[in-house]
């Protein structure tokens, strides 16, 4: 059965960084990877999209103790456990969606995303990249560690069951539930560069997990 994107990882916090680290296959190498994608200047600001219990900020903080973090996520069992974890780092969390909350407009040096963002249309994400783009700083960029569709086809087919999903279980309203529907690479670069960003470059890959630049 679907779940909403919030009950679905707020239902699975207990054991969640277990499950991430051990069960998500080459976790070990990307989190490192883009943590050291990330601005290591003193008290660079960074916004976390999905920011979950802060797997990604536990190895950005080895690397950048002084960094301030905005991290906004769905879950508030998420957000507490992350609080947890970071207590005497500089962090405001925000509970919400990240497609609702609003961002201030040339405030942060770097925005992270990791294994979030593989559930939206390019056509959901092109505002969402727009109000990113403005939040960061001249010469600011985007690192996005998620995983993609190796084709359209894959793409279109994932898409495909989720429309048959919510039609098979009676689901009309437009909240965002839980299922993976990743976009190519090209497709997710396409969506960023319409919302502003002017180059986006691949920067590392694990099989179907990629990490992507986006300079503002």
């Amino acid at each position: 059965m679907l779940e909403k994107m919030s009950d679905f990882f707020e239902n699975r916090l207990v054991g969640y960084d277990q499950h991430m680290m051990t069960e998500i296959e080459s976790s070990t190498e990307f989190y490192p990877f883009t943590a050291k994608m990330l601005p290591m200047a003193e008290n660079s600001r960074i916004l976390d999209l999905g920011c979950g219990t802060g797997l990604e900020l536990e190895e950005y903080f080895l690397l950048c103790p002084t960094a301030k973090i905005t991290g906004i996520d769905l879950s508030k069992g998420m957000l507490s456990a992350l609080k947890k974890k970071f207590t005497d780092k500089d962090i405001t969390l925000i509970f919400g969606s990240y497609f609702d909350v609003p961002f201030d407009e040339n405030v942060f040096d770097a925005a992270v995303s990791v294994e979030s963002l593989h559930h939206f249309t390019k056509e959901e994400k092109i505002p969402l990249y727009s109000k990113l783009h403005s939040a960061l700083k001249d010469g600011g960029y985007f690192i996005l560690t998620d995983y993609f569709a190796f084709s359209d086809e894959e793409e279109q087919m994932h898409r495909k069951n989720l429309i048959a999903l919510k039609t098979e279980q009676c689901i009309t309203d437009d909240a965002f539930y839980h299922y993976d529907t990743p976009l190519t690479v090209k497709h997710e670069a396409e969506a960023l560069l319409e919302a502003g960003f002017s180059s986006v470059t691949v920067l590392n890959h694990w099989g179907a997990t990629y990490t992507i630049k986006a300079v503002k």
